[in-house]
């Protein structure tokens, strides 16, 4: 179990799955060529970068069984694991020690974000982007505090323009706009990856996702109150960021290269001014380039558990849900179910369509196909499924307005039920087998 960043690179090093990069490197694209190199391989770390002190982590979990290993899993229970702390969040407790990250503090005018080492990811993104911190804020009117991840282009020393979808961090600060009251926020960089998990989960407003990140580190979470602002953030994070988001100021943000692996568009977008830094002695940064196997599968995993949640609710028999890498982990699903009646194939899609609007394909296959092979799950779209029988095409959906063949986020979605039937010809699907190749072992045999 990883309490912080420091612990899990630790376990990193211990084991050989992180490459630690002495060559001095620019924040200015050479972060994110080196980290695309290693993308789905290994984590990297950057001692040496041209300009700064402090070093640079990045692809600090990097497939699915890294991300299982740092909250104490491995990839068959990840997400029931996931979906258990979902269900029990743990209230987390106020830390009575003075937290590292107020080691180094910076006030006022002290302020410069400027002096952080981040990077300039792609070609046209529109600056200096934080990737990796989780923005925490408190609504007032119930106490819970809300986590989420959001695109920081940091403007100058101590402005940050931030893109809002219309989720529960927009919800909170609508409130305080329309009253024309600044919104406190902290935003937390170098966390346990545990912490990165919890805040993409998909909850209901009011559910704190520090309390979901406490249950998967069974309940070994501690807080710390910030300086300027009324938030509460994890004792351990590396470096921690105040500001308040101000009501009725715009500023152009963008564009930046987003998860669909295309560039989000630039737009007039709401401003945080920065009222403190604070920062370890040793601090370390952690960026997530965009569009890696670190960034898709923190938001795809989340999606994931929250998707067999509400299939369940209609197709109780569900085994599992994947939302592959090559759709960017949003966009497309592939469902396995354990069919007991005819319909429960097209209800799967149905119910996964309901989950999330991003998603816009839907496989459905049996339990005997591994949803994570895509040479079984296509096998199983051509000899178990006839489009004019088992596909569901829905028009003018609303979907992702991030998809770039999409109307404006208007998007045609289609479902595919590649289930055997109930009542079949067995002769006609009896699946070929080797008698004994379980347990045949190749070297047994050279």
């Amino acid at each position: 179990m990883f309490t912080s960043l420091r612990e899990w690179i630790s376990f990193l090093k211990e084991n050989n799955m992180i490459s630690e990069i002495k060559k001095k490197v620019s924040i200015n694209f050479e972060i994110a060529g080196v980290t695309k190199l290693y993308d789905g391989e290994k984590a990297c770390l950057f001692n040496n970068v041209d300009g700064f002190e402090m070093p640079v982590i990045s692809n600090a979990v990097y497939d699915r069984e890294s991300i299982a290993v740092s909250v104490g899993s491995n990839k068959e229970n990840l997400v029931s694991k996931f979906l258990d702390s979902m269900e029990v969040p743990i209230k987390c407790e106020m830390s009575s020690n003075v937290a590292p990250f107020k080691q180094n503090l910076l006030l006022g005018d002290e302020v410069d974000l400027l002096k952080l080492p981040i990077p300039i990811h792609h070609e046209k993104d529109g600056g200096r982007y934080i990737t990796a911190g989780l923005l925490i804020v408190k609504d007032i009117s119930t106490g819970k505090q809300n986590v989420s991840i959001h695109r920081l282009q940091v403007f100058n020393k101590n402005e940050m323009g931030i893109l809002i979808l219309p989720r529960h961090l927009w919800h909170i600060f609508s409130k305080y706009e329309k009253e024309q009251k600044e919104l406190d926020i902290a935003i937390c960089i170098g966390n346990a990856p545990a912490l990165m998990l919890a805040s993409q989960a998909i909850t209901p407003y009011g559910v704190d996702e520090l309390e979901i990140a406490n249950a998967l580190l069974n309940n070994n979470l501690k807080l710390s109150k910030c300086e300027t602002v009324n938030v509460d953030v994890p004792e351990n994070t590396e470096i921690v960021i105040e500001g308040k988001l101000i009501p009725g100021m715009r500023k152009e943000e963008g564009p930046f290269g987003e998860f669909p692996r295309y560039y989000g568009p630039a737009g007039n977008r709401p401003v945080i001014k920065v009222t403190a830094v604070g920062y370890r002695n040793d601090a370390l940064y952690h960026t997530i380039l965009p569009g890696t196997k670190e960034h898709l599968l923190l938001g795809g995993i989340a999606r994931e558990a929250s998707m067999i949640k509400t299939i369940s609710h209609t197709v109780p028999s569900v085994k599992g849900v994947h939302l592959t890498f090559g759709s960017s982990c949003r966009y497309h699903a592939i469902v396995s179910i354990k069919k007991e009646h005819e319909g429960e194939g097209k209800n799967t899609i149905l119910a996964a369509f309901s989950n999330s609007h991003e998603v816009k394909q839907v496989i459905v296959v049996d339990d005997d196909i591994d949803i994570f092979d895509h040479d079984r799950v296509e096998w199983a779209v051509a000899t178990r499924f006839q489009a004019g029988k088992d596909m569901i095409v829905v028009k003018g959906s609303l979907g992702s307005k991030l998809d770039p063949s999409s109307d404006e986020g208007i998007s045609d979605k289609v479902g595919m039920d590649a289930t055997l039937p109930i009542k079949r010809d067995n002769n006609k699907f009896d699946v070929m087998t080797i008698p004994g190749l379980d347990v045949m072992k190749k070297e047994d045999y050279i």
